[in-house]
Parts: structure tokens; C-alpha cells; sequence
């Protein structure tokens, strides 16, 4: 299993909740975007880093990454924010999605799943649309 984040400081957090099974984690500092995965995995789980990638050439960069990462019938969960999610979030722009337009956004070499969407309730006691969509890579 392996973690992804941006953030050294998001990683660090989560690797301390784990205690001792944090050793059982490969922890990664990186960029989505530019990452150079060395490894193919079954599950790919986005947290809500999608909808942030606002440029055509961010997104394609992470569908190239999805595609490298994800063995073949392996399993993407994305949540993202729904078409009447956010705006912004952290004051920074967003891309909100229904299933059809993160489908189409992921492109060929993928069937949806299932796909669901979910209130969220932050900490604040706002509350957030997402998004949530499975989809499996195509075997090869």
C-alpha cells in the first residue's frame, strides 16, 4: 500500500495516526502530476485531489500517471465535487463533476462502475456535494 500526497506535512500527520502499522506504508511526497510511479497498484483512491486540477494539461498529466499506476482491472475511486459542490475550496478553484464528465475527463481505457454522490459534512458543519465514481481499468 502506498500514500500520496503533495504535502510533507499531510504525510507526516498520517503516518503518525498509523503508529506502528505505518511501517507497512509506502509513503510518497509528489506531485500527482509529475510522480514517476515504479510500482502498478490494484486500488487507486483520490481523496479529492482531481477536482483541484484546473488545466487541461494538469488533468491529462494525472490520467497519464492513473493510467501507469493502475494494473490492468484494477479499480479508480475518485471523489470529486459534485456539480453543485464548491466553487472554490481552500480559496482555490475547482472542477466539479457528474459521473458522465469525470468519465469522459478519465477517457478511453476505462467503464464506469458505479458512481454515487454523497453530502458531506465538513468540520465547520458546512456542507459539501461530491462526487464519488468507480471505475476499472480495461484489461490489457
Amino acid at each position: 500500500m502506498a500514500v500520496l500526497d503533495i504535502s510533507a506535512q499531510a504525510v507526516d500527520a498520517a503516518r503518525l495516526r498509523l503508529g506502528a502499522s505505518a511501517g507497512a506504508v509506502e509513503w510518497i511526497v509528489a506531485d500527482v502530476t509529475t510522480w514517476q510511479p515504479n510500482t502498478a497498484y490494484d486500488i487507486w483512491h483520490d481523496r479529492a485531489a482531481f477536482h483541484f486540477l484546473t488545466e487541461r494539461r494538469d488533468r491529462q498529466a494525472y490520467v497519464e500517471r492513473l493510467r501507469t499506476a493502475l494494473k490492468p482491472g484494477g479499480h479508480a475511486i475518485i471523489a470529486s465535487f459534485a456539480l453543485d459542490g464548491p466553487e472554490r475550496c481552500s480559496g482555490l478553484p475547482v472542477e466539479r463533476y457528474d459521473e458522465g464528465r469525470l468519465v469522459a475527463a478519465i477517457g478511453n481505457g476505462f467503464r464506469l462502475v458505479e458512481a454515487h454522490r454523497r453530502l458531506h459534512r465538513t468540520p465547520w458543519g458546512a456542507a459539501q456535494s461530491f462526487q464519488y465514481t468507480v471505475l476499472q481499468r480495461d484489461h490489457a
